[in-house]
């Protein structure tokens, strides 16, 4: 027996069931990080877009000539910009009814935007729970395989008269290994998960606001056409 063995002739020489589990751990390890840079890509992109069009609205410009400027784009919109349309929209379409009352306007465009806040909101989360399943259970399934080559290392030893510490270390270390790997794969998974569902509440947090802000606008308006059509 060599009197140095390298990493990679413990993982090659580890039983088939071992093999597998490492296997799998490296897999859900390079998905993870696959997984935490398109979040970090895309949730960037939402708190960009979000301040973006906050300094838009904000600025004093009409909804209408805002409306017209989002219908007018090509590309789809997120984020504040699919609230506000999706409110304005159905606050000019009820507003037309003459029947409607403001209250109902309101109401209408409130669940409007309650619905284009969940439809983002479940987009900003996608992939967070198997963020979430990494890494609670890669230290389970590294543990397991540990389990099982140290299991067979000790069946091995046995099998002989007399057992030396040549002959246990290198099944032990094999099935450590298992072990190592699982908190390789976790850890970076618990982390992320973590930041994500921080920055998505953030993210939430103000989609809420803009929605009762903008909500209370439509109400000012939806009184103040209807004002002016009783006279």
């Amino acid at each position: 027996m060599s009197a140095e063995i390298s990493f990679l002739d413990l993982v090659l020489e580890a039983s088939l069931l071992v093999q597998l589990v490492m296997l799998s751990l490296l897999t859900a390890s390079i998905v993870s990080w696959a997984v935490i840079f398109q979040r970090i890509k895309i949730l960037n992109h939402a708190t960009v877009r979000s301040k973006k069009f906050e300094d838009r609205f904000w600025s004093g410009a009409d909804l209408a000539s805002i409306y017209q400027e989002l219908s007018a784009r090509s590309q789809t919109h997120d984020g504040l910009e699919r609230l506000f349309t999706a409110g304005f929209k159905e606050f000019a379409r009820m507003r037309q009814t003459q029947a409607t009352t403001p209250e109902a306007i309101v109401d209408g465009s409130h669940r409007a935007m309650r619905v284009a806040l969940s439809r983002e909101v479940d987009e900003l989360e996608k992939n967070l729970p198997f963020l979430a399943t990494v890494g609670s259970i890669s230290p389970y399934v590294g543990l397991f395989g540990t389990v099982w080559g140290i299991m067979n290392a000790f069946i091995s030893l046995g099998e002989v008269q007399q057992a030396t510490l040549q002959m246990v270390a290198p099944g032990i270390a094999e099935a450590l290994i298992a072990t190592a790997m699982g908190l390789f794969a976790a850890i970076p998974a618990v982390i992320a998960y973590n930041r994500f569902a921080s920055r998505v509440e953030k993210l939430e947090n103000i989609y809420i606001n803009f929605m009762e802000e903008f909500s209370s606008i439509l109400q000012r308006q939806a009184y103040a056409g209807n004002s002016k059509i009783g006279s």
